[in-house]
């Protein structure tokens, strides 16, 4: 066997094993084309750039020779486009539909609209600057009541949900009946949080009850939103039974899949309105594809003419027709760039606007100038770093560990978090968990020699849909005052409820005294300290330090070295797919 399939995953051995079996006389080059497609997707590709590949013209005649590989459109295992990109036949087929079904829900202006009603609620809705122009949120507004597909990006605190609730009341106006409205996102925690957005929200709302009372605060994770089974990997709702909805409005849609979101729009009626919330800047999913960053492509290029004049007209109060046009995905995109949270000046804030241009001397002075907000310390070795964190963990879990009830004791889980660059070495989220919890015994704060005792924070790793669990879920392990003092691991629900399970019932999970910046996507906390590895890796980039420093809302501290530092900060995360090129040529 080639040595480089022998040094490949198990999937990539075994997948090339059966291109063996398909295709005996094939060049030995394509089944190892084969094991490396597969291995960069576990990465996070979508696909293989043979472009990028040395003899690049001698691997793409091989392919183009043999029995397992064919062109788009055809059912072979493997597919080679036109543009040199080799994909698994199910990752070409979930890229091309939702390229074809973005592409197509983008075209255009949703039809009935009364632009007289919607410039009213514009006007109500979102009082116009003190220049008389309106903001950004109005303008985002008006694009997401005009158009099928919609995608709001921002960074934290720039409105997106506030936003989208009072989007929701706009069409609620133009409707003038209920409409079925779903609100999710791809994790538990996530969908709780939008929830939790959406309900103050829509208190405040200067419109009817009516339609203060038509607003959902229901939200669900997206594969329970879609009928997962209870391997997460088939899904009741797709292309062949639709979901019955009038608006989805998807969050966090950075962490979505390539599959999960083909998955999605393939379950949407053509008539159905998409609006998707998200923050291009922060890390991909875990899985493979890039999808909001693919969608959003170089941003807000320029809009259509006619596009443009619709909304300038919408907002100077001159009425116009609203018929169709030929607008594209441009029209669709908008961006919200003014925080709320951070203000201007403000630590967390400026720090974000530097890393993600790739400023990083001028951000690693940041985190050395004092700023309340922020704190730098240089890297210890291990030991004396569990000893440096010593104090501040125990504060955290005496803290949670004192609440009289398992909500507020979640609640105050969410003050503070540790979080690692790495899952695996010794800087890494399991050997921070394993000395952590050893701190924690020696201090009596935890009971020594059990796997579950009060106090032990859990993250779900793998989906669970039967028992609504999905990867990144946290849960704290608490006696329940209900059941005599048995402990039970408490999850917070999307109703703002808890609920209690044995821990015997859990599917896969870890302790989770401290995470994985990727763990911790679609989850804010008060005060956010960070470690970094010591030397550079491949999983650090400028995404990674967004993605980290933006999910405290008070304070950040991040454990470094500085060189290395820097240099993630110039490092991006690119993914390969074909996506983005298919969306916008």
């Amino acid at each position: 066997m080639n040595e480089a399939i022998v040094a490949c995953s198990s999937a990539a051995r075994h997948f090339s094993s059966l291109l063996r079996r398909l295709a005996p006389d094939d060049d030995p080059l394509v089944v190892e084309l084969a094991a490396k497609l597969v291995d960069v997707g576990e990465n996070g590709d979508v696909c293989l750039d043979l472009r990028q590949e040395a003899e690049s013209e001698a691997l793409i005649t091989a392919l183009q020779q043999s029995f397992v590989v064919g062109s788009p459109g055809e059912w072979k295992p493997l597919i080679l486009d036109a543009a040199g990109r080799l994909y698994l036949y199910r990752q070409w087929e979930a890229e091309h539909l939702l390229a074809e079904d973005l592409t197509a829900r983008a075209q255009g202006l949703r039809e009935h609209v009364d632009l007289e009603i919607l410039s009213s609620g514009l006007q109500r809705l979102f009082p116009l600057r003190s220049d008389g122009t309106p903001d950004e949120q109005a303008l985002a507004a008006a694009i997401a009541v005009l158009k099928n597909f919609t995608v709001i990006c921002g960074g934290p605190g720039t409105g997106k949900t506030t936003t989208v609730v009072k989007v929701l009341a706009l069409l609620l106006e133009q409707s003038g009946i209920p409409l079925r409205i779903a609100l999710t996102a791809p994790t538990g925690k996530a969908a709780a949080r939008l929830r939790e957005s959406i309900s103050r929200a829509r208190t405040t709302l200067p419109c009817s009850p009516e339609v203060k009372e038509s607003i959902p605060v229901e939200t669900k994770t997206l594969h329970r939103l879609l009928g997962a089974n209870a391997q997460g990997a088939a899904f009741r709702y797709g292309a062949e039974r639709q979901l019955q909805v009038d608006v989805v409005v998807l969050d966090e849609a950075s962490m979505v899949n390539l599959a999960l979101m083909r998955q999605l729009v393939s379950a949407l009626p053509k008539e159905a309105q998409l609006i998707i919330l998200g923050d291009r800047d922060q890390l991909a999913s875990v899985e493979a594809g890039a999808i909001l960053d693919d969608i959003c492509g170089a941003g807000e290029v320029g809009r259509s003419a006619r596009f443009t004049a619709l909304l300038a007209e919408l907002f100077s109060g001159e009425r116009t027709p609203c018929a169709p046009t030929q607008s594209g995905l441009a029209d669709a995109i908008v961006t919200l760039r003014e925080s709320r949270r951070f203000t201007a000046k403000g630590g967390i804030g400026s720090l974000c606007r530097l890393l993600n241009t790739g400023e990083g001397e001028a951000a690693l002075q940041l985190l050395h100038s004092g700023d309340p907000q922020l704190a730098w310390a240089d890297l210890l070795e291990p030991t004396a770093l569990t000893t440096a964190l010593a104090d501040e963990v125990d504060v955290w879990v005496s803290d949670y560990l004192a609440a009289t009830h398992p909500q507020e004791a979640l609640r105050r889980f969410g003050n503070f978090m540790l979080l690692t660059a790495l899952r695996q070495g010794a800087l890494g989220s399991i050997a921070l968990n394993l000395a952590l919890e050893q701190m924690l015994i020696r201090r009596q704060r935890i009971a020594s020699g059990k796997l579950w005792y009060a106090g032990r924070p859990v993250m779900i790793i793998r989906n669970a849909p039967v028992q609504d669990l999905f990867n990144g879920d946290i849960g704290l392990c608490l006696p329940d005052p209900a059941a005599d003092g048995a402990l039970r691991v408490f999850f917070s629900t999307v109703t703002g409820e808890v609920r209690g399970l044995s821990p015997l019932t859990l599917p896969a999970h870890e302790t989770a005294f401290a995470m994985t910046v990727h763990k911790s996507q679609g989850s804010e906390f008060n005060r956010v300290l960070l470690v970094l590895p010591g030397q550079t890796s491949a999983i650090l980039s400028r995404e990674l330090l967004y993605t980290a420093a933006s999910r405290a809302r008070e304070s950040l501290k991040i454990f470094g070295v500085g060189e290395v530092f820097v240099a993630a900060s110039k490092e991006r995360s690119q993914r390969t797919s074909g996506l983005r090129e298919q969306l916008w040529g």
